[in-house]
């Protein structure tokens, strides 16, 4: 399985990465849509973009109640099928990293789903700081 990972240090803070997230999932350049975020510390002069590391033993998954995510076995992402979501918040609640986000026009939770095996973000990235590699591979590129 193969996960995007983040090199803080060569981020530029350029957010083509969400902008291209959000086209990808919407249509439409609209942050707020974007399943990636950067994250800015004025303090410490860095900027970290975090997206969702598709857990081995994804909690999002295991609280679902109405069977709406669901592990991909080609590309391995965890997935939430926007028909099937309930609207109930458990996965926002269940998710350590806070990856999971609520679509409150559509009343279904969105998250990361590698765009199929081929981000849009890691495929936008002017400075090279997201990577998608192999699960193994991943402490070595961070």
């Amino acid at each position: 399985m193969r996960i995007v990972v983040v090199d803080p240090d060569a981020c530029v803070a350029c957010r083509d990465c969400e902008y291209a997230c959000a086209f990808r999932q919407s249509g439409d350049f609209a942050r707020h849509d974007s399943c990636i975020r950067v994250n800015f510390y004025a303090a410490e002069r860095a900027c970290v973009p975090l997206t969702c590391l598709h857990c081995a033993e994804a909690w999002c998954l295991e609280v679902c109640p109405s069977g709406a995510i669901h592990r991909d076995e080609q590309t391995g992402a965890v997935e939430i099928d926007a028909a099937r979501c309930a609207g109930c918040k458990m996965c926002l609640s269940a998710c350590p990293l806070g990856q999971v986000r609520f679509d409150a026009a559509e009343g279904v939770s969105r998250k990361c789903d590698l765009c199929g095996g081929d981000p849009a973000c890691v495929r936008s990235c002017i400075a090279d700081a997201l990577q998608y590699v192999e699960c193994d591979e991943a402490q070595e590129v961070a």
